[in-house]
């Protein structure tokens, strides 16, 4: 699926979210791989009225908490650690990285808080695949 050796990181994150509706039922999913080795995959509901958006959002927002409590859990300073996330959500990477603004007043809250979670880790890399990639690892 994606070239991971492309960005050599401690921790790679997949994440995917979206709405069955939009908006709607919100559900996400996220992978987990450190560099040891050790994989998890969690699968989040976020219950109804929830925008694809947000929900994107949401599961970023805890793939990075699972990404700084395996971390600590593993006696690593997060600030000492690289991260590298792949998400299908172009709007998310790009507002992530600073190219584009948030606009949505009930993004911006989300936003700010992936932006807090993601500063508490040495170096991060967002990078934006296509859905049918994420959707083949994390089966939606």
């Amino acid at each position: 699926m994606t070239d991971t050796a492309s960005f050599p990181a401690d921790v790679h994150l997949l994440v995917d979210g979206g709405s069955l509706g939009n908006p709607g039922r919100g559900y996400g999913s996220f992978r987990l791989t450190d560099r040891e080795g050790h994989e998890q995959t969690v699968r989040l509901e976020f219950g109804d009225q929830v925008t694809n958006n947000q929900a994107e959002y949401r599961t970023l927002i805890a793939a990075l908490e699972a990404a700084l409590a395996h971390a600590l859990e593993h006696g690593w300073a997060p600030e000492r650690l690289s991260l590298f996330v792949i998400t299908d959500s172009q709007l998310m990477a790009e507002q992530i990285a600073g190219r584009w603004k948030v606009r949505q007043p009930r993004l911006k809250p989300l936003y700010e808080r992936a932006r807090t979670l993601l500063q508490r880790f040495g170096r991060v890399e967002i990078s934006w695949r296509p859905r049918q990639e994420i959707a083949a690892v994390l089966g939606h």
